[in-house]
């Protein structure tokens, strides 16, 4: 595995460090400010990535899928990353405080739409890294040197269209309740 790989997996890990150090300081600690600190630093996870990322290319390397996956990473990261902060600040009071936090429960009509926002996140994630791929290829000016990068993009284009089959599968045919209270579908 290439060392952008590598950088990958541990700006992964350092984005879930921040976010649980931030957790645990917000709500341990009772210390805000420091908290905040701490969430504003995921952001700068994914930059310190893009600036390996450039290094390297910058460098002479042939860009491979991991340099095309960083281009993702921080496509999603940027896209989902509030929502992952809210998922991960639910589960935390939930697991570690033992707060009541209710989940959302959703079917019909507003599962569909709060799918499809979600879908929307996903368009503008792969916008994000299509953007960073098109940026790299550019101003490396080699597209021998870069087709690896513009392969994993029509990977995820494939997927980003699974997701949006499944999008128009939930107005199609909507998630209904159980009659035990759980979801059918």
């Amino acid at each position: 595995m290439s060392w952008i790989a590598w950088a990958i997996v541990a700006s992964e890990v350092a984005f879930w460090v921040f976010i649980l150090l931030a957790l645990a300081t917000r709500y341990v600690w009772r210390r805000r400010r420091l908290s905040m600190v701490l969430f504003a630093m995921t952001p700068v996870i994914d930059f310190l990535l893009l600036v390996l990322t450039a290094v390297d290319l910058s460098r002479g390397a042939t860009a491979t899928w991991a340099h095309g996956l960083s281009a993702v990473y921080i496509g999603v990261s940027l896209a989902f990353g509030k929502n992952m902060i809210e998922w991960a600040d639910n589960v935390f009071r939930r697991r570690v405080l033992k707060e009541h936090v209710p989940k959302a429960v959703r079917f019909g009509r507003d599962h569909a739409v709060h799918y499809a926002k979600g879908f929307g996140r996903h368009v503008l994630a792969f916008l994000i890294g299509g953007a960073l791929v098109g940026a790299t290829v550019w101003w490396v000016g080699d597209p021998s040197r870069t087709a690896g990068m513009l392969g994993i993009m029509a990977r995820w284009a494939v997927v980003l269209g699974i997701d949006f089959l499944i999008t128009v599968s939930y107005f199609v045919w909507p998630k209904k309740p159980r009659a035990d209270g759980q979801f059918s579908g």
